[in-house]
């Protein structure tokens, strides 16, 4: 009975060998499978503020940093009371670098010819709003801090 069950199963062995062979996967491979499948335009977690940290969910947190960027900008422009001899309602936009350690710098500025006329230290008057900033926590991507660059307008309306 012994001999007979071990005639049965000897084959079974040597047949199912074949089956667990497992194909080695070099780091290479690996890197460009995961590469391939992953978004580079997209970070797990924006930039934020302490205020704004706790915040789990993408798009509350995006729109809190951005509320609380345009909110510093705006305090930070009403506090130089510029004068205007025209009338002005007019968008910018602030093209705002926030490096992988947290650290902000206006990478470019698209300004009306009119603005700049009228508000001919808004440049200027930008750039100190940015350097003035308080800390940014940077965004990060698989736990990894990142860069990210954020289109940023910001209405100037004057009478």
């Amino acid at each position: 009975m012994k001999k007979s069950l071990f005639l049965m199963l000897f084959p079974l062995v040597f047949a199912s060998c074949e089956e667990f062979q497992t194909r080695k996967i070099s780091s290479e491979e690996i890197l460009i499978e995961e590469t391939r499948d992953f978004n580079w335009h997209e970070v797990d977690n924006y930039p934020a503020f302490a205020e704004c940290r706790n915040i789990t969910e993408v798009e509350a947190a995006k729109a809190c940093f951005g509320n609380k960027v345009s909110q510093y900008f705006y305090s930070r422009l009403e506090a130089k009371q510029p004068v205007v001899t025209e009338a002005l309602d007019d968008t910018l936009y602030l093209y705002l670098k926030i490096s992988e350690k947290g650290t902000p710098a206006i990478d470019s500025m698209e300004i009306d010819s009119l603005v700049l006329n009228q508000l001919p230290e808004i440049r200027s008057w930008l750039s100190q709003s940015v350097d003035s900033l308080p800390k940014i926590y940077p965004a990060t991507k698989r736990g990894i801090p990142v860069k990210t660059t954020f289109r940023m307008p910001v209405v100037i309306k004057a009478e």
